[in-house]
């Protein structure tokens, strides 16, 4: 699956979203890599602390699967219903979950501001990140 392709099953997952506080809707859409999306939105609950994002939502509903083989994950944001218009990246939390299941010099983040498509790899956007190998 191409990037763009990733991009749009994002957009779909954010439609989902339930931002009653905020109004920015995330979507993320992970790539397993046996091909399979698993989508995710960011859902909001007025005390705050609770809240998840949509990234996060991707990895627990695999991990609850039992799916662990992730190569990358596509990122969409924005306020209501409207198109990008800035890289939504993922949040320094987020972050540190694709760090504990995915190798950083291998896993993809892709995002887009609605007219430049961007490809990270985990280790650029979480340099000296702390993961499973930390505690070997």
């Amino acid at each position: 699956m191409s990037d763009l392709e990733l991009l749009e099953e994002a957009k779909k997952a954010r439609k989902m979203a339930y931002v009653p506080y905020s109004k920015y809707k995330v979507g993320a859409a992970l790539m397993t890599k046996s091909g399979k999306i698993i989508h995710g939105c960011n859902i909001e609950n007025a005390a705050y602390t609770p809240c998840n994002c949509a990234e996060r939502t991707a990895f627990f509903k695999a991990v609850s699967e039992g799916i662990y083989d992730f190569c990358k994950i596509a990122v969409v944001g924005g306020f209501e219903d409207k198109d990008a218009d800035a890289l939504c990246t993922p949040c320094g939390v987020c972050r540190q979950v694709m760090q504990e299941f995915c190798n950083p010099k291998k896993f993809e983040i892709v995002m887009s501001d609605g007219a430049k498509i961007k490809t990270m790899k985990l280790e650029e956007l979480l340099p000296f990140g702390f993961g499973p190998d930390n505690l070997k």
